[in-house]
């Protein structure tokens, strides 16, 4: 196994674009300037505000970056910002991305990575073009699309994508250099991080939120489509707060929508536009949200457990790339005195 970087990233460590803006330009800055490739959160279908957005990031760093999309709405107007402003990289999820639209993106000197869980989205994928695979796992935190494992999952995708130039990244769990050298170990060239990322100085995510990070472990996170049902009736990981247990044991679950006549617990401004939360809201509490924030989703990947502390993100990124290289160099000095 080797660490390096992918798709001319000096280190094969992404953040993933976690929305609906904890992953917003200083943290995506911040990343990019330790030598990681940082994904943007990007708004939903606004062509000036992935503008803004994009230029806030060009202030903060010089080092290429990306932003990510979802895939099951429309996000023409925010594709087309993304193209116009040259950014680097475009991160899919959630749905197909055929060949005509990576054609597109290539078009524009942007290449394509395709966030996936299962091996037949992997081989789409592959016919498509993309320039990258990013394997998740149902360990991860946030929308779950696979069913699978990442230990099971990764090693069929890397079988798949064999001699082809394309870099297959894991996701899901992992929070430090440990994670990093199984997931090389089993074929992938990077990791993409969320869960870590979000408990850092500057990810977009409110204190509140982060300081929860650090009080859960891997058995106090749950799969469940509760929320955001109103727009989107998806699986995610999250925490298994208080609020959420009361809530899924509740016999009236598969009716609970966030909409009338649930109470407004919260208030939050995204992206510049002013939002109340339902009960039951699918967005995470960032820097402007008020409220009941205790009752609000918070979304986090079985790697909560090895998140402890708070810390500016270029220290993760050293972190893992130096502490993966020390496990290799263990690893080999352990080969060569085995008899």
């Amino acid at each position: 196994m080797k660490a390096g970087g992918i798709l001319g990233v000096e280190h094969g460590i992404v953040l993933a674009p976690m929305g609906p803006d904890v992953s917003g330009p200083k943290l995506v800055a911040a990343v990019a300037n330790a030598g990681g490739l940082g994904l943007l959160a990007s708004p939903v279908n606004n062509y000036d505000e992935t503008v803004k957005a994009i230029r806030k990031i060009r202030e903060l760093t010089d080092k290429p970056f990306g932003a990510g999309i979802l895939l099951e709405f429309d996000n023409s107007k925010t594709i087309h910002a993304i193209y116009d402003e040259k950014v680097a990289f475009l991160q899919v999820y959630w749905g197909e991305f055929p060949k005509e639209k990576v054609d597109e993106a290539h078009k524009h000197g942007v290449k394509v990575l395709h966030q996936l869980g299962s091996v037949e989205e992997a081989r789409k994928a592959i016919a498509a073009g993309v320039d990258c695979i990013i394997a998740q796992g149902l360990e991860a935190g946030g929308h779950i699309r696979g069913t699978v494992s990442l230990m099971a999952l990764l090693p069929r995708i890397v079988d798949l994508v064999g001699d082809r130039d394309i870099p297959v990244v894991a996701a899901g769990s992992i929070s430090d250099a440990r994670g990093y050298a199984a997931a090389l170990a089993l074929g992938a060239k990077g990791v993409c991080l969320g869960t870590r990322f979000i408990a850092t100085k500057e990810a977009y995510a409110n204190e509140y939120y982060k300081q929860q990070l650090l009080k859960y472990t891997e058995q106090q996170t749950d799969r469940t489509d509760l929320y955001g049902r109103k727009t989107w009736r998806a699986d995610v990981r999250c925490l298994d707060t208080p609020f959420h247990q009361y809530w899924k044991n509740s016999p009236d679950y598969d009716k609970l929508i966030n909409d009338e006549p649930y109470p407004i617990i919260g208030h939050t401004t995204i992206y510049n536009a002013e939002c109340d939360l339902r009960r039951f809201a699918g967005q995470v509490a960032n820097q402007t949200t008020t409220g009941k924030l205790e009752n609000m989703v918070m979304l986090a990947g079985q790697g909560v457990g090895l998140v402890h502390d708070i810390v500016p993100a270029a220290e993760i990124v050293k972190s893992l790339v130096e502490g993966v290289k020390a496990i290799m160099v263990q690893l080999t000095s352990t080969s060569r005195h085995d008899p």
